[in-house]
């Protein structure tokens, strides 16, 4: 079970979802946001005053309701700048044999080399089945792309990254 204590900050929640994620998806939106990124659709999750803390076991018992769902999606904001809690909500998540896809601003790249200051970034890169990473990137909006918005993101299963 997860640490009691642990909470993370969210912008809110979307029950269901098909355009989040291959299948039905709950999605947690992240509240806070290093990146910025000119035209991001989810510009209100940028501040990280903003939002509103929620335990973890708020979420699980949100996830639980709905037996059709086929995974859940972090996006944001930037879920990696709360990489613990999302670490251990994913713990959870994959318990419940559950998918989980996560959005990050950052690449993968960048991500491995900042998972040598913070372990908990590896952690959740280890517990998450899809990644897209990488900034939305205004002039290569693109809205014909499969879960991405822009041409420079990517869609990475990571069992293909895993050591």
């Amino acid at each position: 079970m997860t640490d009691s204590n642990i909470k993370l900050r969210i912008a809110g929640v979307v029950r269901e979802s098909i355009v989040d994620g291959p299948g039905i998806r709950f999605v947690i939106f992240a509240q806070g946001c290093p990146h910025h990124c000119e035209g991001c659709h989810n510009e209100s999750t940028h501040d990280f005053k903003g939002g509103y803390d929620c335990d973890l076991s708020r979420i699980l018992a949100e996830v639980d309701k709905n037996p059709l769902l086929s995974g859940v999606t972090f996006s944001g904001g930037e879920p990696f700048s709360q990489a613990q809690g999302f670490y251990e909500l994913g713990v959870e998540i994959k318990n419940r044999g559950l998918d989980i896809l996560a959005y990050s601003g950052y690449t993968f790249e960048e991500l491995t080399k900042l998972a040598e200051q913070d372990k908990y970034i590896e952690k959740l890169l280890d517990v998450i089945d899809s990644l897209v990473d990488g900034p939305f990137i205004l002039e290569e909006r693109d809205l014909t792309l499969e879960f991405r918005g822009s041409r420079n993101q990517r869609f990475l299963k990571m069992a293909d990254y895993r050591k």
